[in-house]
């Protein structure tokens, strides 16, 4: 029996995703559910695409994973079905995964026809379970919908090169739970345009001339404790998804504070890498 994740912005505090845990069970008993996230912020399909991308290779192939994010049908949001990197997606075709097939060409996609089966104001629930439950049982994508040639694509929010390949230029995509800020400038793409070269990298008012790959390289061991930098200390780093990210050391919301609440960066800011 196939996995089955679920990545949604319902939250937890409703009954969206215990009505859908449950029509799972209902048509599968012995299906295997896993929530990779059901805080998306509302609507936000680039920190859909950025946890996803993160999550799904960690899950056997073969894996179904439903996105309910900015689900709603309608004329410009169809629901398409496809067969990526060896799993199985479900979501609307509103570029989500555009952000996440960045570097994978999808072996197969569909747009799902079966909704004149069903009657509802729940997609996620009514169509995409059916969906999903028709690929664990080892259905194919052709019988749910119509073979389309590719998806919609997602043109913002994606980093820029500028003609002479002296600067990138990204936006903030995604806020994690320590505040930090991570950026859709990956590390792959900052050594192919870097080259070696010396670099600054600009935030609002706050400039980075270091990259880090772990929050604790900031730290010089060999000083005295007195003597080291303290927690709260700003760095940038390309972090375990390979993503740049603007941190704050020992970063915590509540106390020292992150890098959302303390420089200022919000999801969609700029940020800037120049080469010289």
């Amino acid at each position: 029996m196939s996995i089955i994740t679920l990545t949604t912005d319902f939250g937890t505090k409703d009954h969206f995703v215990g009505a859908v845990k449950g029509t799972i069970y209902s048509e599968l008993p012995d299906a295997k559910i896993v929530d990779i996230s059901h805080q998306i912020s509302p609507f936000n399909i680039a920190e859909t695409a950025y946890i996803l991308k993160n999550a799904y290779k960690s899950f056997p192939e073969g894996s179904i994973h439903i996105i309910g994010v900015d689900s709603e049908l309608n004329e410009e949001n169809k629901h398409i079905a496809l067969k990526l990197d060896n799993h199985y997606f479900i979501c609307p075709n509103n570029g989500v995964i555009s952000l996440l097939a960045s570097e994978i060409k999808p072996e197969k996609i569909v747009e799902i026809t079966i909704h004149n089966l069903v009657t509802t104001s729940f997609p996620v629930l009514d169509v995409f379970v059916k969906v999903a439950c028709h690929i664990a049982r080892g259905g194919t994508l052709e019988v749910i919908g119509k073979v389309i040639p590719e998806f919609k694509k997602m043109t913002e929010l994606q980093p820029t090169v500028t003609a002479d390949n002296n600067a990138i230029f990204g936006n903030i995509i995604y806020i994690d739970n320590y505040g930090n800020s991570i950026s859709n400038i990956t590390e792959k793409l900052f050594q192919e345009v870097s080259k070696g070269r010396a670099f600054e990298i600009t935030t609002n008012k706050y400039t980075f001339k270091k990259i880090y790959h772990k929050y604790s390289d900031i730290i010089d061991f060999s000083l005295p404790v007195n003597q080291r930098q303290k927690d709260g200390s700003k760095l940038a780093l390309f972090n375990s998804a390979n993503y740049l990210e603007i941190a704050i050391y020992k970063s915590n919301l509540d106390t020292v504070g992150g890098a959302t609440s303390l420089l200022g960066l919000h999801y969609r800011d700029v940020i800037a890498v120049k080469f010289f």
